[in-house]
């Protein structure tokens, strides 16, 4: 499905791809369907991009359990998740995983706790809303299920749930299915930073900021959008692009795995040109 262009984004036919070297992308409602889905396709445009020279590095709100599963199955090169908490890669030919995290084995434990009282609390006051169902595989955040295996919430109720995370003191971003909250100082962008110079010897912070292309869909990449001259979205950014302060500067025309793999050809046919 096509989406009309929300006013003041470039459509992705206008990016410029030379020299790109590291493709940076969310997951859930960027290379999903509707239905969560992730088709052949999208797998098969991740593997022509690293075979065309492109490092790939999903960065995402989803578990560190699903980052393991993410890093030692899929075609790409490392994973950011729990919005940048996390980082996993396998190291050498897949015989050992490298794990970072932005907090010590103490520390997590005692924000688990903070953090499960504060989901009692939430589930409490918003009917309707639930723990997301992979929250068993998370490390260091909280996810509250808004639309993912629930009937989907009214916006007062989402913002009811931001407004229980905020009380409590916990930092919180709005994706396209969950509410997520942590006890903690960090965002995608600084973990994207931090591995980007780590893995790659990119130094995202200076000269090659513009080798690097992100492609999201919700609120809580604006960290992303805000810091990458290539940012970019799938089209179903419009059903949040009022609540953004800091936009993408391209979308496509395509939803969600539609999307990204227009972006993936758009990348190919000029890697390619």
């Amino acid at each position: 499905m096509h989406q009309q262009i929300p006013a003041k984004l470039q459509p992705i036919q206008q990016l410029d791809t030379e020299g790109p070297a590291l493709l940076l992308f969310d997951i859930d409602g960027t290379v999903t369907t509707k239905h969560g889905q992730i088709p052949a396709k999208v797998y098969a445009a991740l593997e022509d991009l690293r075979s065309s020279g492109l490092l790939c590095v999903p960065v995402t709100g989803r578990p560190g359990g699903w980052c393991d599963m993410i890093a030692r199955t899929w075609p790409v090169d490392g994973v950011v998740g729990e919005n940048g908490g996390l980082a996993f890669r396998l190291l050498g030919e897949g015989k050992a995983m490298e794990r970072r995290f932005l907090q010590e084995p103490a520390k997590r434990l005692q924000n688990r706790e903070r953090l499960s009282s504060l989901g009692k609390n939430i589930l409490s006051q918003v009917p309707g809303c639930a723990l997301a169902s992979d929250q068993p595989y998370r490390d260091l955040d909280l996810a509250i299920d808004f639309c993912e295996d629930v009937p989907p919430l009214p916006q007062f109720k989402i913002d009811h749930i931001e407004k229980l995370f905020a009380q409590a003191g916990a930092v919180h971003k709005v994706s396209s299915i969950h509410v997520n909250g942590w006890f903690g100082d960090w965002d995608k962008r600084g973990m994207v930073i931090e591995v980007a110079k780590a893995w790659f010897g990119l130094d995202l912070q200076g000269i090659d900021r513009e080798r690097a292309i992100f492609i999201g869909d919700s609120p809580n990449d604006e960290p992303m959008f805000e810091f990458f001259p290539k940012s970019c979205a799938v089209a179903n950014i419009q059903a949040f692009i009022d609540r953004l302060n800091h936009p993408p500067a391209y979308v496509t025309q395509g939803m969600g795995a539609q999307g990204f793999v227009e972006l993936a050809e758009h990348i190919l046919t000029t890697r390619k040109a």
